[in-house]
């Protein structure tokens, strides 16, 4: 049965990475082969298999992760990063730093992916921690809690995006209604998780290479208005390029350039080079302090970006086996409410392939025949699929590993941490739609 191979998977898995301290990107590509291998990929065809689960998901990953990380060590370097960190602190006050990531990461989050939210922000988040000595987790963890849900609830997100496509959905107003409960759930559990006293007996250490140890004094700080327009000058060009494309038809000339500079990869290397000037030859500080700082982000993204790759693999060799075309043919024709089942199809394509932008498209997929002559409105199918998808974050999906390396954890702490916070957001999410649509069904929209 596929999902007892999942099962055990993740279990050889954790054995391997807990009980054996292998490294985990040697772990997982273990793993991926005997997947590959028990669910009958042929064996010539293993190799090619994970060479495109590793190719996908770096080609998705390594230019957004790498770029952003070298940002932020320049930022880092110049004092930038910690003037952010210290307004922030200033605006909020130190005992409300949790409430300053969490508005932060949604303004962010409502139009940047995931990734790229997270490697602009990490940087403050990483120093403010520096200064204030708080835990990393207890800063970190409700940045990160306020961009997954951003990220998997909300269009012009790609999970909820591309299913808006499949129900006929308005992308416009499926982004109204689900504003009205991520918002109060996202940061909800944000600021809850961290106070868990699973989650406050961890205390993981700042990773290194990523964050300048340095204390900067108030005259060697660049200004706030260089430090803040480095750190959005992505947002603007991405969050632009979204709202563009909303709002503009597909035949408008500009198009192109708009798509092209607003994409993560392209807006993020137009921002490392203008750090690079603001915060190298534009104060007098040669370019070689400043490449030098780009240097020690990338090797310290190394291994990073390894393990996130392997993650890939493992998620491959699962699509590959044919676990997705299984669980359509167990769900096919269950007899409940579409949206109950469009969430817990997601859920469990979530818990066995790890990518929620494959769960969220293949359960849009499954339930989509049944939603036309349901009365159901087809936004709240979106927000239910979209929901389901961000459940279970563990093993087989490739942000748990960047949220552990980041965030400096063990496997374990990682599940803990992030697993259940996932979890917790996927069922609140249900229950938001659920809400809403008694809600439409009550004012007969």
């Amino acid at each position: 049965m596929p999902l007892v191979v999942v099962g055990i998977s993740v279990l050889i898995l954790l054995f391997l990475m807990t009980k054996l301290k292998l490294n985990g990107f040697i772990a997982l590509l273990l793993v991926a082969v005997g997947v590959a291998l028990v669910q009958g990929v042929s064996l010539e065809k293993v190799p090619d298999v994970l060479a495109s689960g590793v190719g996908d998901q770096i080609g998705d990953t390594m230019l957004v992760v790498g770029l952003g990380a070298m940002v932020g060590r320049v930022m880092g370097d110049s004092g930038a990063a910690q003037r952010i960190a210290d307004k922030l602190i200033g605006a909020f006050g130190a005992g409300r730093v949790q409430v300053a990531m969490v508005v932060t990461a949604m303004l962010l989050g409502v139009t940047m992916f995931y990734e790229v939210a997270f490697v602009i922000i990490v940087p403050v988040a990483f120093t403010i921690v520096r200064v204030t000595r708080n835990n990393l987790l207890w800063v970190g963890l409700p940045m990160s809690i306020a961009l997954s849900t951003m990220h998997s609830f909300l269009p012009p997100h790609p999970g909820p995006t591309a299913v808006a496509a499949t129900f006929h959905a308005s992308v416009g107003l499926t982004l109204f209604y689900g504003l009205f409960f991520a918002i109060p759930f996202g940061a909800l559990i944000a600021l809850v998780w961290p106070r868990l006293p699973f989650v406050r007996k961890m205390d993981p250490s700042l990773p290194k290479g990523l964050v300048s140890d340095r204390t900067f004094t108030e005259d060697e700080m660049p200004s706030m208005g260089w430090s803040l327009s480095v750190a959005l000058f992505p947002v603007v060009l991405i969050a632009g390029s979204a709202v563009y494309d909303m709002a503009v038809s597909e035949s408008d000339p500009a198009r192109p350039f708009v798509t092209f500079i607003g994409s993560a990869p392209v807006a993020l290397l137009l921002a490392l080079l203008l750090a690079i000037w603001a915060f190298g030859p534009r104060i007098g500080r040669p370019l070689s302090e400043v490449s030098a700082s780009c240097n020690s982000a990338a090797q310290a993204m190394a291994m990073i970006l390894l393990v996130i790759g392997a993650g890939g693999a493992f998620k491959g060799v699962l699509v590959e086996g044919g676990i997705s075309d299984y669980i359509k043919d167990v769900t096919h024709g269950w007899s409940i409410s579409p949206i109950i089942l469009g969430w817990l199809i997601a859920v469990i394509l979530r818990i066995a392939l790890g990518s929620a932008t494959v769960a969220v498209v293949t359960a849009a997929g499954v339930v989509e025949p049944l939603v036309a002559g349901s009365g159901v409105h087809p936004e709240l199918m979106v927000l239910a699929v979209s929901c389901g998808s961000i459940a279970f974050s563990h093993v087989n999906d490739p942000g748990f590993w960047m949220f552990k390396e980041y965030f400096n954890l063990s496997v374990l702490d990682a599940i803990k941490a992030r697993t259940t916070y996932t979890t917790a957001l996927a069922v609140l999410g249900l229950g938001g739609v659920l809400a809403v649509e008694a809600c439409l069904d009550a004012l007969s929209i």
